[in-house]
């Protein structure tokens, strides 16, 4: 038992720890990411989101989060997560290639002014690598949220996107931070555009 104890207390100080190493190096990207989401908003465009498995996750959270509320109550924001359509998901798999199921959606709904948010913790995956060159063929800016060495995502990104990046190379610790990456720009949107400081939960 005490084992076991240990090996969870351990888990909690790996993501503190990560967590307190990320707030170190992350700051000024993070605020760049969040004031480029503000101003889209602002301009009347929209959030597109995707990833992977837990990652795709996170996609629906930050979307669910923009179209209802982080903390205060306010104005719903276009945001859109690509991971939530099955119907498209699937039939793009299945007549076309699974490497393409978000870049096929963007070519389709994203628009010039828009931003992708693209989470891959590796930076290898292939249809978040292909959503991203369909982005820019759609002329919309990417955020790309990732960790270890950024992989083969942090190559392909224009000097005008953002790629926030966890300094971690252990999976779970960068998506644990990912999530708190992701509330700290519904913080910073919700601030600039409605003034919430410290809201209700």
């Amino acid at each position: 038992m005490n084992e076991l104890y240990d090996r969870i207390k351990h888990q909690f100080s790996e993501s503190i720890q990560t967590k307190i190493l990320a707030a170190d190096v992350l700051l000024p990207t993070l605020l760049v990411a969040g004031e480029k989401l503000t101003a889209c908003l602002l301009n009347g465009h929209k959030v597109m989101s995707c990833g992977n498995g837990p990652s795709a996750c996170d996609a629906l959270r930050f979307a669910g989060q923009m179209l209802n509320r982080f903390k205060g109550e306010r104005p719903p924001l276009p945001a859109l997560a690509l991971t939530s359509d099955t119907s498209a998901i699937t039939g793009i798999a299945n007549d076309s290639a699974y490497q393409d199921i978000f870049a096929k959606q963007i070519r389709g709904l994203g628009q010039a002014g828009d931003i992708l948010l693209a989470i891959s913790t590796s930076g290898n995956s292939a249809n978040i690598l292909h959503a991203i060159k369909a982005a820019h063929d759609r002329n919309l800016e990417v955020i790309a949220l990732t960790g270890g060495d950024g992989g083969k995502l942090s190559e392909v990104l224009r000097e005008s996107d953002v790629e926030i990046r966890v300094p971690s190379s252990d999976t779970a610790r960068a998506q644990e931070t990912h999530i708190l990456i992701i509330h700290c720009l519904c913080d910073i949107i919700d601030y600039q555009l409605f003034g919430h400081g410290e809201s209700e939960s």
